[in-house]
């Protein structure tokens, strides 16, 4: 259940195929409560492993599998981070691709951070 209290961050990568991060900064301080991903075409070959940290420090719980059997423009795939989910304001929030997948194609992440 959403509150007054929570806001939203989005980050686009380009290519979730190739292995890279991309990055958004906190504008306030909060705890991570929920990430989702949303694909732009189908992957191949493997799924793609995200990880999220904040400021070099991995998100216990904030891994999102996205997997390559069916997916499609518009896939969503979400984490429930459970630890080391907190971060402050102006803090560094980094997702993170494995780049295992292949098709060049871009994916949306929401971040759901809860003041």
């Amino acid at each position: 259940m959403r509150t007054l209290n929570d806001y939203f961050l989005t980050v686009k990568m380009t290519d979730v195929s190739t292995a890279g991060s991309v990055y958004v900064v906190a504008p306030d301080a909060g705890k991570i409560i929920k990430i989702y991903s949303v694909l732009g075409g189908a992957i191949a070959t493997a799924n793609a492993a995200i990880t999220t940290e904040i400021n070099g420090t991995a998100v216990t719980g904030g891994a999102i599998t996205i997997a390559t059997a069916s997916s499609a423009a518009g896939d969503v795939d979400s984490a429930v981070p459970t630890a080391a989910n907190s971060v402050l304001e102006g803090g560094v929030i980094e997702i993170i691709t494995d780049g295992a997948s292949t098709n060049t194609i871009p994916a949306e992440f929401t971040v759901i951070i809860r003041r």
